[in-house]
């Protein structure tokens, strides 16, 4: 609706309650609406799978309109990431939020730190969807604020032409909800258990889960080792639940990202059934490291299978899993694909150890063959030595071009005696180029980093640290923190701004009036910052 229809709106409201509203301004409630556009959840979850949908149809139809994230453990980081963005490029166009269990394990449970192994609250994920949604409202409203108040002295000084460019811009105003890709793990338990989480995330504001095929109580990270996936069946029934969330809900839009952990995981826990030769259980199961036996070679407590008229024996370690055979994890990863996007998926993740662009697209060939619009999210996780893999790739591709790399020592490739190379510029160049190359030539439709902030808050933490601990005292703040806002235009060098001052200023003068006991006055030390 446009500001001046909420403004009709509202007038008309209040005249029919002919005078016990009379002190209600209408156009002060048409500000506070308007500032407030999402009333709950799951407007915001079928309003941003809205977007992903449009996004997914852009980028099938250019490579190059890819989308990216950043992961994000807190709301206030979530809402700096977005008005940084509307600052610097204007738009949050095909910008969104990453929730990553890892960040919610290590950060936000009330266990205190824990490693990414699903022992989290699974409460502590919807409430912080929730509080990423409710600093993003608090952006726009804050945002929205301050044309408001160009609004009035736009008017306070008769510009006319001013006061409709002011009003334009709040008709035609981009906020700063943006989708949020939600990591549910691998769902917390049964399907029933994942059906009922999803269900919370949803009603937070989540339009994209993404979910793993590890075994919920043996999850593990997906760049550590010792991790074990379920059966096809058992982890659609998973995916099939997202979906009944979502329907159920009537987002009916909701994307679901699938991840298979496949490439990584040698073990599995259980034998997938089987009732049909080279059905999906069968094609699991042919997969493990098994041995031919005889009957009177079986020993008790024996698990055999029959395959082709010969009892095979999968190999079972002593913690009672079952391992696959060496060298099948790309086959697995291929065939979890493909089946997620036959029963229900919309998105895959296929977790790598390595950033490599032909790695990755050597597994989506094969996944395009069978389903051409195949899509995947990928992970350019903080786990991998950006600058050692390319590195190393740069060196390798010099090596099989005939290059002499004598004076390079590929183990030692980190090393800073190599960052002035050609070799360490042109692998610089690369890890550039990734997202644009990697959607170009392996269908990945959205890049995201999934621990970027808990990095930088340490890196920045560390660097304060040492400076005002140190020598510099006071300076080590103001020279490489407050200095660096005011210039560089960071918008929470006016922190009472930001936490939300100035809104309840205007909220005090819509309830009281001339009354209103505001903050903002000639005394506010945030003037200094005008």
């Amino acid at each position: 609706m446009a500001y001046q229809d909420h403004i009709i709106q509202m007038g008309q409201l209040i005249s029919s309650k002919k005078g016990p509203w009379e002190a209600i301004d209408a156009e002060s409630v048409a500000r506070m609406r308007v500032q407030n556009r999402f009333k709950t959840g799951l407007e915001i979850a079928r309003y941003t799978a809205g977007i992903m949908r449009k996004d997914m149809a852009a980028y099938d139809a250019d490579s190059s309109q890819y989308t990216q994230s950043l992961g994000c453990w807190h709301g206030f980081i979530g809402q700096q990431k977005l008005i940084s963005i509307k600052k610097h490029f204007g738009t949050t166009d095909r910008r969104y939020l990453y929730l990553s269990g890892w960040m919610v394990a290590a950060l936000r449970s009330e266990f205190g730190p824990l490693p990414d192994q699903s022992m989290h609250e699974k409460t502590s994920v919807p409430a912080l969807i929730e509080e990423l949604y409710t600093f993003l409202r608090q952006a726009d409203a804050r945002e929205l604020g301050g044309m408001f108040r160009d609004l009035d002295a736009a008017r306070a000084a008769g510009d006319k032409a001013k006061e409709k460019a002011i009003i334009d811009a709040v008709d035609n105003y981009q906020t700063h909800v943006v989708p949020v890709i939600a990591d549910i793990d691998a769902g917390f338990g049964n399907a029933e258990a994942t059906y009922l989480l999803a269900k919370k995330m949803i009603e937070a504001g989540a339009c994209a889960l993404q979910i793993e095929n590890q075994v919920s109580d043996e999850k593990q990270c997906g760049h550590q080792d010792g991790k074990v996936t379920v059966p096809h069946e058992d982890f659609l029934q998973k995916v099939r639940a997202c979906r009944y969330a979502f329907l159920e809900l009537g987002v009916e839009d909701g994307v679901i990202v699938t991840r298979t952990d496949s490439l990584g995981a040698g073990l599995t826990k259980q034998i997938a059934v089987s009732t049909t030769p080279g059905d999906l259980g069968d094609q699991y199961n042919s997969f493990l490291d098994c041995e031919e036996v005889a009957p009177a070679d079986m020993k008790n407590g024996d698990v055999v299978l029959n395959r082709d008229g010969k009892l095979l024996r999968p190999k079972r370690l002593p913690s009672n899993l079952f391992q696959f055979r060496e060298g099948t994890g790309e086959d697995r990863c291929v065939l979890d694909s493909i089946t997620s996007l036959q029963n229900g998926a919309d998105l895959l993740w296929i977790e790598t150890e390595k950033p490599h662009v032909e790695q990755i697209a050597g597994m989506m060939d094969r996944v395009r063959a069978v389903i051409p619009n195949a899509k995947l999210v990928y992970n350019n996780s903080p786990s991998f030595n950006w600058t050692l893999n390319f590195r190393q790739q740069v060196y390798d591709a010099y090596k099989a071009a005939g290059k002499d790399v004598s004076a390079y020592d590929r183990d030692k490739l980190m090393s800073v005696d190599y960052d002035t190379t050609d070799l360490a510029v042109e692998a610089d160049e690369r890890i550039r180029t990734f997202q644009a190359d990697g959607a170009k030539r392996a269908g990945i439709f959205h890049h995201l980093i999934t621990l970027p902030t808990y990095h930088t808050a340490a890196l920045s933490t560390d660097n304060l640290a040492k400076e005002y601990f140190g020598s510099q005292g006071m300076l080590g703040y103001v020279k490489n923190v407050q200095r660096k806002e005011i210039r560089e235009g960071i918008a929470c060098v006016k922190h009472q701004n930001m936490s939300g001052s100035d809104i309840g200023d205007d909220h005090k003068e819509y309830f009281a009036g001339e009354a209103a006991l505001k903050a903002g006055g000639v005394h506010n030390t945030m003037g200094q910052f005008a």
